[in-house]
């Protein structure tokens, strides 16, 4: 049986995630939990987008905790496009977390593992995406959520969690890239945030645009503790008065 990882971010985020479960009746979203790793410089991707294996072993474990500790993981249809990812839980117990990817217009690859996904992949996508595409991939064995879209043509995030939370996902850990992190701290619906940083500069893609966050959040009630290699940094958010 695998090891668990000893660390009090995870135990904080446990007690969280329970409150969250006994006032799901009360709540018209998920809680959102927002993880990432990033470099000392701060970014999450080589130059061109090019993936990085940033976390360190224990490190990487703590985040497949953070997995199995979630009903839903989520990440936008560029990451799948560039790592491929498969979004189980591999280096901890529990079960895998229902895989979703926020796609506009139905551009996840064929040969996506995520399609291969035993517990069905969800997308959510908008009117935008053709529905010859969406039957095609319905027989892959996904689940097409058809949502309203921003002005920009993505879908309206804040829509997607009421959908989600009426399929009874109560806890969802979104993992990225840049343009879903952005998008979901511009909306302000994140409860908790979990960093993990590498310390070692690469000089790449950086984790947010500021051109689309017309004000930044900060961390309250924060902790932080050394992972492996890593140091972590965990905690609520709050955003400064409009």
């Amino acid at each position: 049986m695998t090891q668990r990882v000893v660390s009090s971010i995870l135990s904080e985020l446990l007690v969280r995630l329970e409150d969250a479960q006994a006032q799901a009746f009360r709540r018209s979203r998920p809680f959102v939990t927002l993880a990432y790793a990033q470099s000392l410089d701060g970014s999450i991707a080589g130059e061109g987008n090019r993936p990085l294996s940033l976390s360190s072993q224990a490190s990487l474990q703590l985040t497949h905790e953070l997995r199995a500790s979630h009903d839903a993981i989520l990440v936008g249809v560029g990451t799948v496009v560039a790592d491929n990812p498969r979004l189980n839980v591999r280096l901890a117990s529990g079960e895998d977390p229902r895989p979703i990817v926020v796609d506009s217009r139905l551009r996840i690859p064929r040969d996506a593992h995520l399609l291969e996904n035993a517990r069905g992949v969800w997308l959510a996508t908008t009117e935008a995406a053709a529905t010859s595409t969406e039957a095609e991939l319905q027989s892959r064995g996904a689940l097409v959520l058809r949502l309203r879209a921003l002005e920009n043509g993505w879908v309206d995030l804040e829509a997607l969690l009421e959908r989600l939370a009426k399929r009874g996902v109560r806890h969802l850990l979104v993992e990225g890239g840049a343009r879903i992190l952005t998008s979901f701290l511009e909306s302000k619906i994140v409860d908790y945030l979990v960093i993990t940083i590498s310390p070692r500069f690469v000089g790449g893609l950086r984790p947010l645009d500021s051109r689309e966050l017309p004000s930044f959040p900060s961390l309250v009630s924060w902790r932080s503790e050394r992972v492996g290699e890593d140091l972590v940094m965990a905690g609520g958010l709050v955003w400064p008065p409009e």
